[in-house]
């Protein structure tokens, strides 16, 4: 059984799925690249998601730095790897595609593999691939879109020096 819920949030709004362990497995927003969907299959109740809502009103507050929730995302062995790169990333900082490629020990040219595997990272917001930037420091990237990243680095006082709420 795979439950869902949907709730508002400063990005718009997200949808968010868990499996019947009540593990994580999906947060998205409208218009995501490979979002997820609310599907026929799924059941639609808030109840598995009560931790997830109030870490991510503590996260748009401001007043939340890092996640503690169970999270269970499948994915090839290598995006894994990406993926659990991404959980070390602390709140407030930036990496770029060839330091997690450095990380999960791939080689440097394997830097647009690491960039298909964040793309491919299906928890946006508590898996932090927001704070993936090109090499150059350009905003290259971000499944939710642009936009989001921009306002997600801003609350964490990336681009505008100050951290606070959204």
């Amino acid at each position: 059984m795979t439950y869902w819920t949907s709730l508002d949030s400063p990005l718009g709004a997200l949808l968010l799925t868990a499996d019947a362990d009540g593990a994580l497995t999906s947060v998205s927003v409208p218009g995501q690249k490979a979002g997820r969907g609310a599907l026929d299959d799924r059941r639609h109740d808030p109840a598995p998601f009560r931790a997830a809502r109030e870490q991510l009103a503590a996260y748009f507050a401001g007043e939340l730095k890092e996640f503690h929730l169970p999270l269970r995302a499948h994915g090839t062995a290598f995006r894994e790897r990406v993926w659990e790169a991404l959980d070390t990333l602390p709140y407030g900082a930036t990496t770029t595609y060839g330091e997690i490629a450095a990380r999960v020990g791939a080689p440097r040219a394997a830097v647009r593999a690491v960039g298909g595997a964040i793309g491919a990272n299906p928890l946006l917001i508590v898996r932090p691939c927001h704070r993936v930037i090109g090499a150059n420091g350009s905003l290259t990237g971000y499944a939710g879109g642009l936009d989001r990243k921009v306002r997600l680095l801003t609350l964490e006082g990336v681009l505008n020096g100050t951290k606070g709420g959204m």
